[in-house]
């Protein structure tokens, strides 16, 4: 699992039928203390999650383990959405100042 920042949103009208009603999210990684890395993932949305949204996403085979996603094709899944971040003792991220 990797946490992530929502940057956009993914609009695809032709895309693998299995794949239909679901919501596609242009996804930024970030490290533990809440820094950027520029890597770029498009994710399945399996929880909701909104634009400028610190999540967790996994990737590989672990993406299709979440709930309704098991014959999804996806490498992607957003499977939490992060309420706060304690690094080396430290509150780096808190959802409701952040908000």
């Amino acid at each position: 699992m990797e946490l992530a920042r929502v940057e956009g949103t993914i609009v695809s009208t032709a895309k693998a039928e299995k794949l239909q009603g679901y919501k596609l999210l242009l996804l930024n990684l970030i490290n533990p203390d809440m820094k950027p890395t520029s890597n770029f993932v498009v994710a399945v949305d399996a929880v909701g999650a909104g634009d400028g949204e610190v999540v967790i996403v996994c990737r590989g085979s672990s993406a299709r383990q979440a709930e309704k996603l098991t014959n999804v094709p996806t490498d992607a899944s957003i499977i939490g959405i992060v309420d706060s971040v304690t690094f080396k003792g430290d509150t780096v991220f808190q959802k409701s100042k952040n908000a």
